[in-house]
């Protein structure tokens, strides 16, 4: 078993995010979707759609959520999802490198997961003067 990975994100973000990953590494080794909100949405209709989108993934270990910015609608959308049952943990601020450094490390369970894509987006900035 393995853990899954659910992205939910403003519009573009999640979807754009998981293309780009899954052409670098070829094939991804966790089952991942986007789930993107719309600016208008209600996200209290949205949480069927979301917790369909959740089980998908889950590959029975439980579901790391990816969300693009903390305290906006997907991200308030991911902390209901984690109410619902299903084990989720929840990390904001989605980059490309945080996907790729969780893609990198299927093996970890989700206590492990949270930290690795956390250590992915802060290694992932760099600061240069060129």
């Amino acid at each position: 078993m393995a853990c899954g990975i659910l992205l939910v994100t403003h519009p573009g973000v999640g979807a754009s995010i998981l293309a780009v990953a899954t052409v670098l590494l070829r094939s991804l080794p966790l089952k991942a979707e986007a789930f993107e909100v719309p600016f208008d949405a209600d996200p209290d209709a949205l949480l069927p759609q979301a917790s369909a989108a959740l089980r998908r993934v889950d590959g029975g270990d439980g579901v790391l959520v990816l969300t693009d910015l903390y305290g906006a609608t997907p991200s308030n959308l991911a902390g209901q999802l984690a109410r619902l049952g299903t084990p989720v943990r929840r990390v904001s601020a989605l980059s490309l490198p945080m996907l790729l450094r969780v893609m990198n490390y299927p093996e970890q369970g989700l206590d492990q997961l949270p930290a690795t894509a956390a250590a992915g987006a802060r290694n992932g900035v760099i600061h240069d003067d060129a």
